[in-house]
């Protein structure tokens, strides 16, 4: 046999080998694991086989259906409508508690509102009206005889000037124009801080729920997504389908804090920048009070000029 011969049958030799070994791993990996049918042990109960004996396809819907109705749905509870109202009567008493006072807030911020502006807008306009007849007049009673009729703080800086003129006329010529006017400005500074401080009456109530808002509506969302947690360990998914609802209802909870402080906190600027302005005004309301002051007592210096203060009243 030559060479070549050798390496031929020798080739051949390796083909079938490898043949062979691949058709036996195949037939290995077909072969089941588990002994046959015959070799198991008979069922330990009767239970046991009843389970394991073929149920008929007639009875596949029965079961599905008995399998179902015993076994809850863990989506049950959840609330299918996620609306605000839905969502608001799905939640928890902690968390609808909170939504309440919440509401509650946020009704009281709209009615400070228009209570506080109709007030404001009133107050200034009397204050306006009388500092242009306080600039226009030339003596303290022609201002008091202008004013007799109106109300608020700036008229009556002016009556209280003036029956404090009243009350000093028969020390002025004695002891001096000193004390008159210390007298007219200390009532006139008590005046102005009464009627601001009158002013600024339902202005801490918005100060307060713009503070606090934000922490009850964050107080009602950890509650809720406490709950939300609760809930997921006991359907034991995470489904979002089941988580959604409830972190939902907390971050309600949140917004609707959101929607009461914020309204609280830019009304509050506001209206402390607008009593700001009229407390300016009652200053300068004041401070024409003063120079009407001023300007009698120094009349009352000129011969022939003593009664100058009573000719509007006694041309009348």
């Amino acid at each position: 046999m030559t060479r070549s011969e050798k390496r031929r049958w020798t080739m051949t030799a390796f083909v079938l080998i490898v043949t062979l070994a691949s058709g036996l791993s195949c037939a290995m990996a077909q072969q089941p694991d588990t002994l046959p049918a015959a070799s198991l042990a008979a069922p330990a109960s009767a239970e046991v086989a009843e389970a394991v004996r073929p149920t008929p396809a007639g009875t596949v819907s029965a079961v599905r259906s008995e399998v179902s109705s015993r076994s809850p749905d863990p989506r049950a509870g959840m609330p299918h409508d996620l609306s605000p109202l839905g969502m608001f009567a799905a939640a928890d008493r902690v968390v609808k508690a909170v939504m309440v006072g919440l509401a509650c807030a946020s009704l009281l911020t709209w009615m400070v509102l228009f209570a506080k502006a109709v007030e404001i807008s009133c107050a200034r306009a009397r204050a306006r009206r009388a500092f242009d007849v306080i600039t226009a007049s030339d003596s303290l009673a022609a201002a008091e005889y202008a004013l007799i009729e109106r109300g608020g703080p700036a008229a009556f800086m002016v009556r209280s000037a003036s029956e404090e003129m009243a009350r000093s006329a028969a020390a002025l010529d004695f002891a001096g124009n000193g004390g008159l006017k210390e007298r007219v400005v200390s009532s006139l500074v008590r005046i102005e801080a009464q009627a601001g401080r009158r002013l600024t009456r339902g202005t801490g109530l918005l100060a307060t729920i713009g503070a606090t808002a934000p922490f009850v509506g964050l107080f009602g969302t950890v509650w809720g997504i406490m709950n939300a947690f609760i809930g997921i360990s006991q359907a034991q998914t995470t489904n979002l389908a089941v988580v959604a609802p409830g972190i939902a209802e907390a971050l309600l909870a949140t917004a609707m804090g959101l929607v009461a402080a914020i309204p609280a906190v830019v009304l509050y600027n506001v209206f402390a920048r607008s009593i700001a302005g009229y407390r300016q005004l009652l200053a300068d309301a004041a401070a024409g009070v003063e120079r009407l002051v001023s300007r009698d007592l120094d009349f009352r210096k000129i011969p022939g000029t003593a009664q100058r203060a009573a000719l509007p009243l006694a041309a009348e």
